[in-house]
């Protein structure tokens, strides 16, 4: 027979799960409603940190790339989302291949902006970096245009946006909150 704590505690847990599962019920309406921003981190990578010295921005061969199983992990994501019926408007990518072939997989099109590029190995490039991400986040007003915004990045700049550590494929969604700002709303990992 459980005892009146255990009882407690799986009250508790079923409560907990009850609240986690409504809010990601809002946030699926949300993200179905469009206007919020979808900061992406590329998706799982060949084994590495970084990429290799020498490395060349317009030659995909010099440079840290998604593993076949990183390919199919932004496949599903995609996927996910399109199930969801989460209208996907303008897909911005970093100019490193596996920001851009994730997208690509995940979403069918990207177009490289400059701001994404990482910043691991430029952290002098971070203030700018950051301000213009925001910049553009910001100046979407209240809703961006055709749907939601993915922007598909690097961790590093996901963190320097919205101080959370995503995992490849991970999520980071965002509102735009007027000129210059954004707001964290959840991760979301599917």
């Amino acid at each position: 027979m459980a005892s009146r704590r255990q009882f407690l505690a799986g009250a508790a847990a079923l409560f907990a799960f009850g609240a986690r599962a409504a809010e990601e019920d809002a946030l699926w309406r949300q993200l179905r409603a469009g206007g919020l921003v979808i900061l992406m981190r590329h998706a799982s990578t060949v084994p590495g940190l970084g990429d290799p010295a020498g490395y060349k921005l317009d030659n995909c061969s010099t440079q840290r790339n998604l593993s076949p199983a990183g390919v199919e992990e932004a496949r599903r994501v995609g996927a996910h989302l399109a199930a969801e019926r989460v209208p996907i408007g303008r897909v911005y990518t970093s100019p490193w291949c596996r920001c851009r072939d994730t997208a690509m997989a995940a979403f069918g099109r990207a177009v490289d902006w400059e701001p994404l590029s990482s910043i691991f190995d430029f952290p002098d490039r971070e203030i700018d970096y950051s301000e213009r991400v925001r910049k553009r986040i910001g100046g979407y007003g209240a809703r961006p245009p055709g749907g939601n915004v993915v922007m598909v990045t690097h961790n590093v700049n996901i963190a320097a946006l919205t101080r959370h550590s995503v995992a490849p494929a991970e999520m980071v969604i965002v509102r735009p909150d007027g000129c210059c700002n954004l707001r964290s709303m959840e991760r979301l990992k599917v």
